[in-house]
């Protein structure tokens, strides 16, 4: 299913659904980000995804790295609260979301890289590369942040 993202754009489409997800901001020992390349917006991203009924969102966020990486991870601390109603993706069933995600800074504990139907590369990448990579705005902010280690999370 593909997916258009809109942010402060006068001309998207009203959002009519809202949809809980997370992002894992995961760094190996070379300081390295773990980036995935989506298969619905053909962009680079971290990865992450919804909030499913019976799970903690901390338990989210180690289900959706592992089923988009290949990766397992422990999650250390929240980075932020990204719910700006001027972000809309609208995808290609109808669904236009609101955007509602919680970004946290996670740390591997083991697994190997493996793609997923949601991510055709898995892939460490240096902070100071990060600026080459075709990526939404809004995961920009997300990383930068992460990278950041402020002293409270980021509240928008």
């Amino acid at each position: 299913m593909g997916r258009i993202d809109y942010i402060e754009d006068p001309a998207a489409p009203e959002a009519n659904s809202v949809v809980p997800s997370v992002v894992a901001i995961v760094r190996d020992d070379g300081g390295r980000v773990l980036l995935i390349h989506k298969t619905d917006n053909n962009l680079w991203a971290l990865p992450g995804g919804g909030h499913e009924i019976g799970e903690s969102i901390v338990d989210t966020v180690i289900r959706e790295v592992k089923e988009e990486t290949g990766y397992e991870v422990e999650v250390e601390t929240l980075t932020g609260t990204y719910t700006n109603p001027r972000h809309v993706m609208a995808y290609d069933d109808g669904e236009v979301r609101q955007q509602f995600s919680i970004a946290f800074r996670a740390r591997l504990v083991g697994g190997e890289a493996r793609t997923s139907s949601e991510s055709s590369e898995v892939v460490w990448v240096p902070p100071e590369e990060l600026d080459a990579l075709d990526m939404h705005p809004s995961m920009r902010l997300r990383i930068q942040h992460a990278l950041e280690r402020r002293d409270a999370p980021y509240l928008g």
